[in-house]
């Protein structure tokens, strides 16, 4: 088992706020951290995740965002940041 932290993966919220509004760079930005994800975490290690997941201002807007992240490998442990206001 490992331990990792990733935090303010800002994910769009819907079509509110896609990444790449600040830059090309940040283009398909958690497609990018995805593939890094499952490159390196496996389903027995722990992900801390401590907050600003999504741009969404309501839950229901975050529930994508959160499942996409859910969908990912490893046993992850989130805590609310400053951006996650649902």
């Amino acid at each position: 088992m490992a331990f990792y932290a990733i935090s303010d993966l800002h994910l769009p919220g819907g079509d509110v706020k896609p990444m790449d509004v600040f830059g090309e760079h940040w283009t398909n930005h958690f497609e990018k951290i995805s593939a890094d994800w499952r490159d390196q975490v496996t389903a027995e290690d722990v992900v801390l995740l401590p907050g600003d997941f999504s741009w969404a201002m309501a839950l229901k807007d975050a529930v994508p965002d959160l499942m996409a992240v859910g969908a990912l490998p490893g046993k992850k442990v989130l805590l609310r940041g400053n951006h996650d206001y649902w």
